[in-house]
């Protein structure tokens, strides 16, 4: 919002270039609000409004940048430039930075970098891809068990600005195994001459370097932290993971699933930074395997093409059949992925789940089915002015489809998401256009079973 305000007075700053001025108001704007700002004007004009930036802030707005306007920046910067801009930027942020780059191009950007900092990206670039090594941050402030309370908040004011945070701090025994983490505030209420191990309990919570990076979401959510910390296989603290790294890890999740749902595979970058090829190569596959789906029904279809033929009317009716299967399906799955994503409920859970959802199913069904009946009726009594036995057993063949395609799509979309589990899937693959083809062919068959059943001795 900040950055729309100042946008028309930063583009005019830029454009008469105005640069003791367009410093002067970068100074008083949010990193994240500069980062927006040079989104939105050429290479050449950022890379001079960049430089105005103070070298404590340039880190941060650098950090905010899209990879493709970080990339035009760094190619222009000096060895030095890369150094002082790599040094204000936080380890974990230089990481992710470094391995969307192009080979080539990630080695020149080490190169230049001063050799701790080095040191720090390749501890956290070992770790595997989508792990919690790969974004923890190695900056925090931990203190001895057997320190004084006093000596432990004087090693808090020496390196606390280098952390990225100070509201936890960490306790670890000589060995730098991790024994407990205690609140700021602890410290300060407690006497001076009170050694940290009066205070602790032992009692904590963290997370292991080769973790998903989805357990750090969670965990940090269950447990209403706004740090935890990261240990290796051997107890001792390497990191710690801030609620801040998770917003876009959530934000990740949470588009991949939308992605998946939708019937695709997840983009590897932002909508805007894919390219066309990339994006019709990510969206094909399940294109095709639909298709494949959609031949099904047809096939279905074609299986009862001479009942069809003396028995037209119920092709009136198809859409409606099918699309309630489909919609009942989406529905369900949508419900018990989410549930699954937020472990309201677990795989164990299966059978429970099974249960309410053929109860709901079937209610569901119920009072679709018996609108469904009315709707044909109130149809065929407008159309043909006759209340006959065709149009009531029409009526019946079509309440008792929709019943049962409305309870088979329920139970389909419910119980999808935990066989994919099972299979150490995504149960987001489950997406509704999946669900909805599956619906769609087994709609065919109920219908027209029932119809066939119903409607026979009419048609003969």
């Amino acid at each position: 919002m900040m950055a729309q305000l100042l946008k028309p007075e930063f583009e005019h700053l830029v454009n008469t270039r105005d640069w003791y001025a367009l410093k002067d108001i970068m100074e008083d704007i949010a990193a994240v609000d500069i980062a927006e700002l040079l989104e939105e004007i050429d290479d050449d004009m950022a890379l001079l409004a960049f430089r105005l930036i103070k070298k404590s802030k340039a880190g941060d707005v650098f950090s905010y940048l899209s990879t493709e306007k970080s990339v035009a920046l760094i190619q222009q910067f000096s060895s030095r430039q890369v150094r002082d801009i790599m040094t204000n930027v936080s380890p974990d942020d230089r990481a992710a930075f470094l391995e969307e780059l192009p080979g080539n191009l990630t080695q020149l950007i080490m190169n230049s970098m001063d050799p701790k900092d080095l040191k720090e990206v390749r501890m956290l670039l070992g770790y595997p891809e989508y792990s919690v090594g790969r974004i923890m941050t190695p900056k925090y402030v931990r203190v001895k068990s057997d320190w004084t309370v006093e000596r432990a908040l004087e090693h808090v004011r020496v390196w606390g600005n280098k952390a990225e945070t100070i509201n936890v701090i960490y306790v670890v025994d000589e060995h730098e195994h991790l024994i407990d983490d205690l609140l700021l505030s602890q410290l300060i209420m407690a006497k001076p001459e009170e050694e940290i191990s009066s205070l602790i309990d032992r009692n904590f919570v963290a997370l292991q370097a080769f973790e998903d990076q989805e357990n750090a979401l969670k965990a940090l959510s269950k447990y209403d932290r706004v740090a935890l910390p990261v240990m290796n296989s051997d107890g001792v603290l390497v990191g710690i993971i801030t609620a801040d790294d998770m917003f876009d890890i959530a934000e990740e999740e949470t588009t991949e699933d939308m992605q998946l749902m939708a019937g695709m595979t997840a983009l590897d970058d932002d909508y805007s930074q894919t390219g066309i090829g990339e994006m019709v190569k990510k969206r094909l596959g399940w294109l095709l395997v639909l298709l494949i789906g959609q031949l099904l029904t047809a096939t279905a279809l074609n299986q009862y093409e001479h009942f069809l033929s003396s028995a037209v009317f119920l092709a009136v009716f198809i859409p409606m059949i099918i699309s309630s299967g489909g919609n009942s399906g989406s529905q369900a799955a949508t419900l018990i992925i989410r549930a699954l994503s937020t472990e309201d409920i677990s795989i164990k859970d299966w059978l429970r789940v099974m249960r309410r959802e053929f109860i709901s199913g079937l209610l569901l069904g119920s009072l679709v089915g018996l609108s469904g009946s009315l709707i044909v009726f109130m149809w065929g009594w407008f159309n043909s002015q006759a209340i006959d036995a065709t149009l009531l057993l029409t009526c019946a063949a079509v309440g008792a489809s929709l019943m049962g395609v409305v309870l088979f799509g329920n139970m389909t979309g419910s119980m999808l998401p935990f066989i994919l589990s099972k299979l150490g899937l995504d149960p987001a693959v489950t997406s509704a256009p999946f669900v909805s083809t599956l619906g769609d062919v087994t709609g065919i068959l109920i219908y027209f079973s029932l119809a066939s059943l119903i409607l026979g001795s009419l048609l003969t």
